[in-house]
């Protein structure tokens, strides 16, 4: 799988619909009218993408207050999904996309470094789709420690 374009502040969302941890589907569609977070990460349960799943779990109020809703995304199967969320008490919506297609079309699968190498894999990314499904924000190879806190601050909810 080649590196793929990054989205930009503007570009349409592209659509979606994965299983969730329940293997229930879920698609970016469910969301029209309301904001959502959506963030892609390499691998449940190891360290640093625990550390920003519990980040973005400890702010859900606030988000939710901002009216902004969280979808995380990795290439992991529902059942690593499922035994995650029970795990870390997660109550938002972890999706799998073991061929990394929607991850490719977001951007986010491709060619990183990974302490001094180039690799292939998951960009660590987040985005912000606004209520009528466009790109409010875009952010690529994110730091797993600190992210919510600099969303935040980005998005003004501080």
């Amino acid at each position: 799988m080649s590196a793929t374009q990054r989205l930009q502040v503007g570009d349409p969302a592209p659509a979606f619909t994965l299983p969730d941890a329940e293997g229930n589907p879920v698609s970016l569609a469910d969301y029209a009218g309301r904001k959502v977070i959506v963030y892609f990460y390499p691998a449940a349960a190891t360290p640093g993408c625990t550390k920003e799943a519990c980040d973005f779990r400890d702010n859900l109020g606030e988000l939710g207050d901002a009216g902004i809703d969280v979808i995380g995304i990795s290439p992991d199967p529902s059942a690593k999904l499922a035994k995650f969320a029970a795990a870390e008490g997660l109550t938002f919506p972890l999706l799998s996309d073991p061929d990394k297609t929607v991850l490719g079309r977001w951007g986010a699968f491709g060619e990183k470094k990974l302490y001094g190498k180039t690799v292939t894999g998951v960009v660590r990314s987040t985005f912000l789709v606004d209520e009528t499904g466009t790109i409010a924000l875009a952010q690529y190879n994110v730091r797993a420690t600190g992210h919510v806190a600099k969303l935040r601050r980005d998005l003004a909810l501080d």
